[in-house]
């Protein structure tokens, strides 16, 4: 059995050959947030070679509730870039060092279930960014504001950092905001925010 993808009006499809003959099977492709500004880059133009593996095309492949930036509510000037890996999805978005104070990017999950929550942000990391970034978490408790450093390499597969374990109600009403404040002169990164459920594991006393 053999597959490979084909593009066919734009649209992916998977075709696998086996002994009953063709069949397709439509691939989701994953658009650009239509509200930022595309990559300067050529493609395959990266800083770090050595960092590609870590990239993850696909955000469905991740544990948890993953939000993208393609799914993100943006305030500002934001622009895609692959230039620095690694990343989720089709890039990450950068501020442009513009518009400082004025720029957010807000990721809302859907959550299937009320309950605590591990919160992840990633980011690609290098001496061009934000050393202060301000991350606000809206949870079932209020919200928490924390600053991270995004020069430093994320801890989870040089990608995620956590950001800590939060309660959460079922639905829309948590979000993860990315901020611009205090960040003048450094680049300010926005990808991807993973929501991993957190099991209370009760020891039964003797």
């Amino acid at each position: 059995m053999k597959q490979w993808i084909a593009l066919m009006g734009g649209v992916g499809i998977s075709v696998v050959i086996c002994s009953a003959g063709l069949a397709q099977t439509p691939i989701t492709k994953i658009k650009p947030h239509p509200d930022a500004l595309p990559n300067l880059h050529p493609v395959g133009e990266v800083d770090n070679p050595k960092l590609v593996p870590f990239i993850v095309k696909s955000p469905r492949s991740l544990p948890g509730i993953v939000v993208d930036e393609s799914d993100a509510t943006l305030i500002g000037n934001w622009r895609y870039s692959t230039h620095t890996p690694p990343y989720v999805g089709l890039g990450y978005l950068h501020d442009q060092k513009m518009g400082k104070g004025k720029s957010s990017v807000t990721f809302t999950p859907n959550l299937p279930a009320a309950g605590r929550y591990e919160v992840r942000l990633s980011h690609c990391y290098n001496i061009r960014r934000s050393i202060n970034t301000p991350v606000t978490i809206h949870h079932a408790d209020g919200e928490t504001t924390i600053r991270i450093d995004q020069q430093q390499v994320p801890k989870h597969k040089k990608l995620f950092r956590s950001l800590g374990r939060f309660r959460f109600l079922a639905g829309k009403m948590g979000w993860v905001r990315i901020s611009t404040g205090g960040t003048d002169g450094k680049y300010v990164i926005a990808d991807a925010v993973q929501f991993l459920p957190v099991t209370d594991k009760k020891r039964k006393s003797n």
